[in-house]
Formats: structure tokens, C-alpha cells, sequence
């Protein structure tokens, strides 16, 4: 499906008049920014009992992300069919977050080959997925709106990017992030002329990030390998 087919999903009787969704989108680029970095933001917290606080933090991931998500959705009075993509992607992110946060919690404890498989590869894979699908529906529905958004949204674009790359390099899913962002980038240059121009700022930087990276680094090594976290 073409990216002007997708905008089209958002296309409905409520037309570009309402812009409501702001707020919400704040909420999910800060949401965003914090809950996927939970591992590592709330690590000082310490441990409770075989597990981490931080693994309990990260229960509300999923709730924030696709909350908000859903709100900016509703005030911009998405259409069905974007409704019926986004219940497909939040059940992508959810189950593939699940698995993760699962997988990852036991790793801690008793690290084998099917905790891997689960948290690095199959969790990582859904998760990120489900992600991207959310922001096809988002961007389905708002990218051809206006306003372009100041300078705050272009930081928070800035923010969602760097949050990308960090997920796709740790996660392990460095290729298909370069995939998903080039895609997107596309979609925002179609739409530079009102909010689609974020799409720019956002999945440009993320591209840039992992161009600079790979090349530094000779590939994607996980930051973990690298022994930064």
C-alpha cells in the first residue's frame, strides 16, 4: 500500500479540522522516550526479589504508549479501517513487549538459549513491529494535516528518533530499523508540506544515527557488547 493510500485511512468525516491530538502526541513521544529505555532508566531502583523494579516499571510500557497513541487517534476522529490497523498493531506490540519484558526478567536470573531467543528475537521482532504499525496508523491519519508543528515538536520528533535508534541497535534489529525509517522518511517527504514534515525530523535523524554508528563501529553491535550498558 502506498503512502497516499495509507492517509487515506485517516480520512474521514471529521476532515483536518480537529486538532485535539496535539496533547496526545506529546504524551506518546515522552511516553515513548521514557518506558522503552525502562531497563535502563529505573535500573537504580535495584531489585525485588529475583527480579528488578525496573521489570515492574516496564509493565506500564505498553499502557502509555498505546494509550496515547489511541487518544491522538480519537481527537483526530480516525477512520475505521485505521482503527481496525491500529487494534492489529497494539496486539503486535503488546504480545511482542510481553515477551520481551518475560523473557528478559528470567534472562537475569537464569540466562539460556530459549530466554534469548524469546527476548532478542522473537519479542524484539513483534515489538518493533507492532511499533512501526502504530505509527503507520498515526501517521495514516495526521500526516497530511496542518499545522507543521514548532520548534517543541521537531525536539520531540528529535526524541522519538533517538529512542528509535536505540532500540533498533540493542534490540538487534539494526537492518530492519533502516528499512522501517526509510520508508517513513519517504512518507514525510511526500507530506513535508504540513505535519508529515515530523516524519522528516524524526526517522531522518534515526537514519543518521545508525548511518554514523555503523560506520564508527564497522556494524551494529548491541550496546551491551560494547560494555556502554
Amino acid at each position: 500500500m502506498t503512502p497516499t493510500a495509507y492517509r487515506d485511512l485517516g480520512r474521514g468525516h471529521h476532515g483536518h479540522a480537529d486538532h485535539g491530538f496535539g496533547g496526545w502526541l506529546v504524551a506518546l513521544a515522552l511516553g515513548y522516550a521514557v518506558f522503552q529505555h525502562a531497563g535502563e532508566l529505573f535500573r537504580f531502583l535495584g531489585d525485588v526479589g529475583d527480579t528488578r523494579w525496573a521489570d515492574w516499571v516496564d509493565l506500564l510500557t505498553p499502557y502509555v504508549v498505546t494509550g496515547t497513541a489511541a487518544g491522538a487517534l480519537r481527537a483526530a476522529g480516525a477512520t475505521r479501517t485505521a482503527w481496525g490497523v491500529f487494534w492489529f498493531a497494539t496486539v503486535l506490540y503488546t504480545q511482542g513487549q510481553g515477551i520481551h519484558l518475560a523473557a528478559n526478567s528470567i534472562g537475569n536470573v537464569a540466562p539460556g538459549q530459549p530466554a534469548h531467543l524469546w527476548d532478542e528475537v522473537v519479542g524484539h521482532y513483534l515489538w518493533y513491529a507492532g511499533f512501526a504499525l502504530v505509527m503507520v496508523t498515526l501517521a495514516g491519519t495526521l500526516a497530511d494535516r496542518a499545522p507543521r508543528g514548532g520548534i517543541g515538536a521537531h525536539l520531540l520528533a528529535l526524541l522519538v528518533g533517538f529512542t528509535n535508534f536505540t532500540n533498533w541497535v540493542e534490540g538487534g534489529t539494526a537492518v530492519a530499523g533502516i528499512v522501517v525509517a526509510t520508508g517513513f522518511l519517504g512518507w514525510g517527504l511526500l507530506t513535508r508540506y504540513s505535519l508529515g514534515r515530523l516524519l522528516i525530523t524524526c526517522y531522518g535523524f534515526s537514519l543518521v544515527l545508525l548511518a554514523v554508528f555503523g560506520v564508527w563501529q564497522g556494524g551494529f553491535p548491541q550496546f551491551s557488547e560494547l560494555g556502554w550498558i
